[in-house]
């Protein structure tokens, strides 16, 4: 039985440590976010698809249906 694809994460920014429940779209990774307290453009960290897998409590969608991690291969 396949998991169920989780479609809200908590996005911390890095600049300010604000807290945002944000829902995730189903088709891609998001690169940009906008953090609503400090203004700051929230942009993927090196080897990460999207903003929800570099400063997300949950991994994006198409990531968690491919069944692997969002980082890079060590």
């Amino acid at each position: 039985m396949a998991a169920e694809i989780i479609l809200t994460s908590e996005l911390t920014c890095p600049h300010c440590g604000f807290r945002q429940t944000a829902t995730m779209p189903t088709d891609a990774c998001q690169f940009f976010y906008d953090c609503i307290n400090c203004g700051a453009l929230l942009r993927p960290k090196a080897g990460d698809c999207c903003v929800f897998c570099s400063y997300g409590s949950v991994v994006c969608p198409p990531l968690q249906a491919a069944q692997q991690g969002c980082r890079a291969p060590a």
